[in-house]
This record gives C-alpha cells, structure tokens and sequence, in this order.
C-alpha cells in the first residue's frame, strides 16, 4: 500500500501525518498538492489521506472550500472506486463536506476550541488516549442516520473513558452519541476527529496512534459494512 497526503493551504499537521507514516509506520507516503488534479501513480489498493489543520484558512466554513479544490475531484474518484481514504480532524470535515460521509461537524458545545488527550474506544472495545484539536468537532446526524450508522457497524470511534465506559464527562466536544469517528457503508472511507498522527513517535511518549493506523488503516481490508 502506498500513501498520499494531501496538502491544502491552511494544513498544519501534513508533516505530522507524512512522518508518522513514513518514519513511524515505515510506509511509502508521497505529497499531494490541492491544485493538482492527476492520480497516475496510484491505485485502489492505495491510502489517500486529507490531514488537520484549517484548509483555506476556514473562512466560509470548515471543509466547505477545500471540498471544491482540483485533488478533492480524485480523491472522490477514488473512494467511488473503492480506494481507501482517511480524513483526520479538518480532513474529517472536508469528508463530510464532500458527502464522502455522513453527517456534519458542527462548533464544540462549549464554544470553546479543546486541545488535550482524550480517550476513544474502537468497535472491537481496544482504548486509546489520542489527543484531540479542534473548535468544531461536534459530530451531528438526525437519529435516522444516527441509527443506521449504529446498525451497520460504522461508528468506529466512541468518546470514552480510560476504563472504555461510553459516558458524557468523557465527551470533549458534545458529539452525538460519543461520536469520535466513522466509515462508510462500503468501509473503505474512515474520518476521525481525534490525531492518531500525534500519538505515534516513542519521542511523544505515547504510541497508541500508531497501533490504531496499524490495526484500521494498514491490516484492515475495505469491505461493506452491515
């Protein structure tokens, strides 16, 4: 599997992500510029990624004018396709935005931006402390798409506590239902509000991010969920 970051301008944890795949996870990773509109070199058994930060300096709202950038056209392709993509933080946003995932993310419940660790549990109950930055991470969705996401198996992440317990005081954000993270019905399209980047050198002192790209990026194979 080869890897491709995309940078817009605004990106700030581009290099963040690039390090940790190359260096951390020791994957090939080649950049991606948002104005480009060409995808020669890679194939639907590749990983795109859409990094943090605040694309086009989220100006009109976040992801809303990185989802109309020349790049975004491929990276829709590719998904259609049946590639993998993951969008992290602001990544997640322009996947929404894109209509690539359900859903929106909508300003933090307490008005405030956050930036601290959190604890999120997967579908398969493994906990991780993974830091978290944002102003607007709030995952929203009416209950009927709440409700099938829960059915088909494509909330990923959940807000949680150190001990995995699903609870409010866990929730940095207010997300609907301890939403930190989801896929598509296909499973091959994978955005978190949470920096798995953050937490994946033993220089950080935290190596949970990596275990978590290893185990749903790089070992899982996109399939239908539900």
């Amino acid at each position: 599997m080869k890897f491709g970051v995309v940078v817009f301008p605004g990106s700030n944890c581009d290099r963040d992500m690039f390090d940790a795949l190359l260096v951390d996870l020791k994957q090939e990773v080649q950049w991606l510029w948002h104005k480009d509109d060409q995808l020669t070199h890679f194939t639907t058994e590749d990983c795109l990624v859409l990094p943090g930060g605040f694309s086009y300096g989220d100006y009109l709202r976040c992801g809303a004018i990185a989802r109309f950038s020349p790049m975004m056209q491929r990276v829709i392709d590719h998904a259609e396709a049946g590639g993998k993509v993951l969008g992290v933080c602001n990544g997640f946003q322009i996947l929404c935005e894109s209509k690539l995932l359900p859903g929106a993310l909508l300003r933090n419940a307490n008005q405030q931006f956050v930036c601290r660790n959190v604890y999120i549990s997967d579908s398969e109950r493994a906990v991780y402390q993974i830091p978290v930055a944002h102003g607007e991470g709030r995952y929203y969705a009416d209950d009927r798409t709440l409700d099938q996401l829960e059915a088909n198996g494509q909330v990923l992440f959940r807000y949680c506590t150190r001990e995995g317990a699903i609870t409010q005081t866990a929730n940095p954000n207010g997300a609907c239902r301890n939403i930190a993270g989801i896929r598509n019905a296909q499973g091959n399209v994978i955005g978190m509000m949470p920096h798995p980047e953050r937490a994946s050198s033993p220089s950080l002192g935290n190596l949970d991010g990596r275990t978590l790209l290893r185990k749903w990026i790089l070992e899982q194979e996109p399939e239908p969920v539900g």
